[in-house]
C-alpha cells in the first residue's frame, strides 16, 4: 500500500449515502493507507474539522487531507461550505485539498469553482480511481519505503 505524507484521511462530503459508499470503495481500491471518512451534511463536516460539536472530543482522530465535497446538498450546500471553511482558523484547513465533487451541469458553477482559491479542483460525479490517484499524486508527496 502507498503512504503519502499528510495523507491522513479523506473526508466525503455528500448527502447521498451510496454516493459516499462508492466514493470510498474508489478510495479503498486506490490501494493507498488513508482513513474515509463519510458525513452527509456540510455543517456536520465543519464541526469534523474544527473538532466541535459531536466531534469535540476526537481531536486525535485522522486530519483530512483531501476533501470531496458535493455542491447540492439541503441545507449548507458546497458553496455555504466553502464559504464557512474559509473563515475557519488556518490550523484546521492547513493542507487541505479541496475537490468539488458534483453533478452539477451548470457551467457557472464550474467558473466559480475556479475562482475560489480554496476549491484546488472541480470534477464530475462519479470519482474514479484514476482521477482520485492524480489528485493524490499531485497534492501529496508519496513516501517511499525501504
Amino acid at each position: 500500500m502507498k503512504k503519502y505524507k499528510d495523507l491522513e484521511c479523506v473526508l466525503l462530503i455528500d448527502d447521498d449515502i451510496s454516493t459516499n459508499f462508492i466514493h470510498r470503495r474508489i478510495v479503498e481500491n486506490a490501494k493507498i493507507n488513508v482513513a474515509v471518512k463519510e458525513i452527509t451534511s456540510a455543517k456536520e463536516a465543519l464541526d469534523y474539522l474544527t473538532y466541535s460539536g459531536k466531534y469535540q472530543d476526537l481531536e486525535s482522530s485522522p486530519k483530512a487531507g483531501i476533501i470531496f465535497l458535493d455542491i447540492n446538498m439541503p441545507g449548507m450546500n458546497g458553496w455555504d461550505f466553502i464559504a464557512e471553511y474559509k473563515k475557519l482558523d488556518e490550523r484546521h484547513k492547513a493542507r487541505i485539498v479541496v475537490v468539488m465533487l458534483t453533478t452539477s451541469l451548470n457551467p457557472d458553477d464550474e467558473l466559480h469553482a475556479a475562482r475560489v482559491e480554496e476549491i484546488a479542483t472541480y470534477l464530475h460525479k462519479p470519482l474514479n480511481l484514476e482521477a482520485f490517484s492524480t489528485i493524490a499524486n499531485t497534492y501529496f508527496e508519496e513516501i517511499k519505503e525501504n
